[in-house]
């Protein structure tokens, strides 16, 4: 017999155009895809394809985009618990350039290039963010999301090929910001990857891979600000309900935690390790996910 996987539609609630099916889920399955989130949030695998496969594997709704980005903060604590010294060494430079006036500090023009890095996701989350959280967003389909995560992994492969793996977080300037920000702001299309996204540009830019994975993380912090801001303020007006702010806040934990050990991991692999893995990962994902939905074992 053949096995079928039936991602369930999701319902706009309330007549909201938000889809806040996730406010009925279990509190095991919030969990789990909270763990799921952040350890894919961080890793080059996209975090939207997995909370898309996950839930079409145990027969749950599609907890849908809002769920997606307000869950992202939880990458955010990650980022901001990993890299603590980091931001506090980069910032206290940036301001101490700024009082004495010297333009051409490096720190300066690198928090400038993470400000100025984070525009174009910013605007074009702004533009793209009512197909993006509308209830069956043709945006999230799973062969969308299959056909981003094979080009994305023939990119990164041509970045590890060709990428100079040179270059490390001291070198880094506001041109590598902008440039890797452009890039990132493509991360709204589902199964492209936002840290995916990011480690590819950083490598075609000549960064060492673990140099582009943090930058990538830092890189990061001002729009899953923003994302989660706006999404937590979609979800007030969607009229979520008291039981649904706690299914976010457990799903929040797990995917603290999750992500944390996501970046520790991810670091320590690129020191000495190719993202290879990744490569073949991710073109493995997007091929099962179209022949799956071709062959009718999965629901677009």
């Amino acid at each position: 017999m053949m096995l079928s996987f039936v991602v369930a539609s999701a319902v706009c609630n309330n007549g909201s155009q938000v889809n806040l099916d996730f406010a009925n889920l279990s509190l095991i399955n919030v969990i789990i895809l909270g763990i799921v989130q952040g350890i894919t949030e961080l890793l080059p695998i996209s975090s939207t394809a997995h909370l898309r496969i996950v839930p079409a594997l145990l027969g749950i709704p599609d907890p849908g985009a809002a769920f997606s980005a307000a869950m992202q903060l939880a990458s955010l604590t990650a980022v901001l618990g990993y890299f603590w010294q980091d931001l506090k060494k980069l910032t206290g430079e940036t301001i101490r350039a700024i009082s004495g006036q010297d333009y051409q500090s490096s720190s300066l023009r690198l928090m400038l290039g993470l400000l100025l890095g984070t525009l174009p996701i910013a605007v074009a989350g702004l533009l793209l963010k009512p197909i993006l959280n509308s209830c069956d967003s043709p945006m999230r389909s799973l062969v969308v999301i299959g056909a981003a995560s094979i080009i994305m992994s023939v990119l990164l492969a041509i970045a590890e090929k060709r990428g100079g793996r040179e270059r490390t977080f001291d070198n880094l300037n506001l041109w590598d910001g902008i440039w890797v920000g452009i890039a990132q702001a493509f991360a709204l299309i589902p199964g492209v990857s936002r840290s995916g996204s990011t480690l590819t540009s950083g490598l075609f830019l000549g960064m060492k891979r673990d140099t582009a994975a943090r930058f990538s993380f830092l890189l990061g912090l001002p729009a899953v600000i923003l994302a989660g801001a706006v999404e937590l303020h979609t979800l007030l007006k969607a009229g979520l309900s008291v039981g649904g702010w706690f299914t976010l806040l457990v799903g929040l934990i797990s995917a603290s935690i999750s992500a944390f050990l996501a970046i520790w991991g991810l670091l320590r692999y690129l020191e000495t390790r190719s993202t290879w893995i990744f490569v073949f990962y991710r073109f493995a994902m997007g091929v099962f996910l179209i022949v799956g939905v071709m062959a009718g074992w999965l629901q677009n």
